[in-house]
């Protein structure tokens, strides 16, 4: 279907804009302005995260039994649902103006999604453009479609439109639909997506991931899971190998895939130096969120967390030269699980047996680090996210960590857990956080096979292998017990946090071989 415009009724729709049409309509209805590199800088007012207290998911005969309801699955009833989505639908229309885009969500032929996207405003319409696949043909009314709906400056009457407040991000599956209203955020976008995909796909056997992807010249492949801040985005996107995705795949038999056609990275102390493929990237045709401008220069001073720590740069993936052309990948050899550690007490690396792969992979222990959730607070904290990403994945737990021990026993593939946070001491108390060049230079042990065969240590406590030797890491950061000048303030540390360990894991009902696999309190 060709770009163009069409009038319905008293509401003039803007269907399948370029980017730089869209762009041209954000500039004209003032939701923005450009950069000295160009790229579309906006502000997202005062939510300028997600908002998980405003996510629901439609409770019907489809998803009663399937959801695991918690206070982040939140149920509403269809009626409930249709009232708000009515609502929605004719605020937009009495605006007089709606930009719609026939988009994909799933690289994967058979497994992805069509998706049509309307909003409110032309950068969300922007946002999304560059955040999902562009078809080389959009069409109308495709098998299996979904309708995002976003309207941004429609504002729900809380409890009794059946929500939390002023805000909601509601998902339908009987009626593939998204309503998305009252936030200015377009995380929410991409992340309603990645929800729904993440609920479609294990009834496929397919296992949905909140990780990056990327892959040597030979096309060999490695998994990054973690939360935001922990490094997905700035370690995927290394100048030796091959960009397949920042955020979003699913791992099959067949391989693994891409759900997006772009990166969402955050901004906050970006330099070119640290971050080359990434600072190169942010030029026109991407949309930077909440970053301040230098009012003469119009410099983005990426340094300047003044709106917020979670400052973003969506971006298509064709801006990252370094990329596999097909937005999928083979088996993965290796997955790295980051977790950045408050407490400084966890290794630099490990290498995890399947057992251990799982029980990491359901505890999902990291902090937040700028988090990208509203009301989380300034500072970081420590968290446990089950999945690495728990807000996102709506079947049980171990739904999902069965199909990552399938595919590990099926592949053959090695997994680390790899510390981006602190050593010789807990944040703020005299540890000092892993450089970004020891964590690539870890990355870089793990990819090029030396931890494959590296001489191991066991760490007390946690039971985990650690190797005694890499080329270029000092040796007494590999042992974080022997990184501390103070040891028993180390055992106090590590007493601490496999406490909590023990006491998040007593949630999941899971296999015992899992369950001991974990960490345990030294006698």
């Amino acid at each position: 279907m060709d770009s163009g415009t069409n009038t319905t009724a008293n509401t003039k729709n803007y269907i399948n804009l370029s980017m730089n049409e869209l762009i041209d309509a954000a500039l004209a209805r003032q939701e923005g302005e450009l950069a000295a590199n160009q790229a579309l800088v906006v502000k997202t007012g005062k939510r300028t995260g997600r908002s998980p207290r405003d996510k629901f998911i439609v409770r019907d005969t489809l998803t009663e039994h399937q959801v695991d309801w918690n206070e982040t699955n939140q149920p509403i009833s269809t009626d409930r649902f249709n009232l708000l989505w009515t609502k929605a639908t004719n605020y937009l229309e009495q605006t007089g103006t709606q930009f719609i885009s026939y988009l994909r969500v799933g690289a994967h032929q058979t497994y992805g999604l069509p998706v049509k996207v309307i909003s409110e405003l032309a950068w969300h319409n922007l946002f999304a453009h560059v955040l999902f696949i562009r078809p080389d043909q959009p069409c109308l009314d495709q098998p299996k479609q979904w309708t995002l709906l976003s309207v941004a400056n429609f504002k729900p009457d809380g409890p009794r439109d059946g929500v939390s407040g002023d805000a909601a991000i509601i998902l339908d599956f009987t009626q593939r639909k998204i309503l998305i209203c009252g936030t200015h955020y377009a995380g929410e976008m991409k992340k309603a997506m990645f929800s729904v995909l993440n609920f479609i796909l294990p009834e496929h056997d397919i296992l949905p991931m909140h990780c990056a992807a990327n892959a040597s010249l030979e096309g060999d492949t490695a998994l990054f899971f973690g939360l935001s801040g922990t490094g997905k985005t700035t370690l995927s996107a290394d100048p030796a190998r091959l960009l397949i995705g920042d955020d979003e795949h699913g791992w099959g038999d067949f391989g693994i895939f891409n759900f997006e056609g772009g990166c969402y990275a955050k901004c906050i102390d970006l330099s070119q130096e640290k971050e080359p493929l990434i600072w190169d990237a942010i030029r026109y045709g991407s949309v930077i969120e909440n970053v301040i401008l230098d009012p003469v220069t119009k410099q983005p001073a990426y340094s300047d967390a003044s709106l917020t720590q979670n400052t973003r740069a969506a971006y298509p993936r064709e801006f990252i030269k370094q990329r596999v052309l097909s937005n999928e990948g083979r088996q993965p050899s290796s997955v790295l699980f980051l977790t950045c550690d408050l407490y400084g007490v966890l290794p630099p690396v490990a290498k995890l047996t399947d057992l251990q792969a799982a029980y990491y992979f359901l505890s999902g222990y990291t902090a937040l680090v700028g988090s990208t959730e509203v009301g989380a607070g300034k500072g970081i904290k420590p968290t446990f996210s089950t999945c690495f990403g728990a807000p996102f994945f709506s079947r049980p737990a171990k739904v999902y960590a069965s199909l990552l021990m399938k595919r590990l026993k099926n592949h053959d593939t090695d997994v680390y857990l790899v510390n981006t946070g602190w050593t010789g001491g807990a944040h703020g108390q005299g540890g000092e956080r892993f450089s970004i060049p020891t964590t690539r230079a870890i990355v870089s042990a793990i990819l090029n096979g030396e931890l494959k065969n590296a001489d191991y240590d066991v760490l007390p406590g946690f039971n985990l292998a650690i190797p005694t030797h890499l080329s270029n890491i000092d040796a007494k950061l590999l042992n974080p017990s022997k990184n501390w000048p103070d040891p028993s303030a180390y055992q106090r540390n590590a007493r601490t946090l496999i406490t909590q360990f023990i006491e998040n894991f007593k949630r999941f009902e899971i296999d015992r071989d899992i369950v001991q696999a974990g960490p345990y309190l030294p006698e």
